[in-house]
């Protein structure tokens, strides 16, 4: 198994690989912390660089589409003061009861044959 030579380099087994995994996990932990600093550089250099470059706009998209939604609206809205009034519920319940049974009428097979 292990031989004891007196120095403590000779103590590990010559198939041991526990250092090389450490400096590979080393270099993989370097590389991650350099590539996040780098990405987060980039964000930050980008925001100055476009608040710097950017021109403000000369109308507000939000006041834009308020406006058009209160034209929608309204165009949107009856004007009921010229139709004639609606018809009472009972005569719309009657009217909807009479479709319905002429529906129904319709569905019923003959009894002619």
């Amino acid at each position: 198994m292990l031989q004891s030579r007196g120095n403590k380099r000779d103590l590990t087994p010559e198939g041991c690989t526990i250092g090389r995994v450490g400096k590979l996990l080393k270099w993989i932990v370097v590389t991650i912390g350099i590539t996040a600093l780098l990405r987060w550089f980039k964000r930050r250099g980008g925001e100055t660089e476009v608040a710097v470059t950017s021109e403000p706009e000369t109308a507000d998209p939000a006041n834009e589409l308020r406006k058009k939604l209160a034209e929608s609206r309204e165009a949107d809205e009856p004007d009921t003061s010229s139709e004639a009034p609606e018809a009472g519920v009972e005569e719309r319940r009657a009217d909807v009861h009479e479709q319905g049974r002429a529906a129904l009428d319709e569905m019923k097979p003959s009894d002619e044959g």
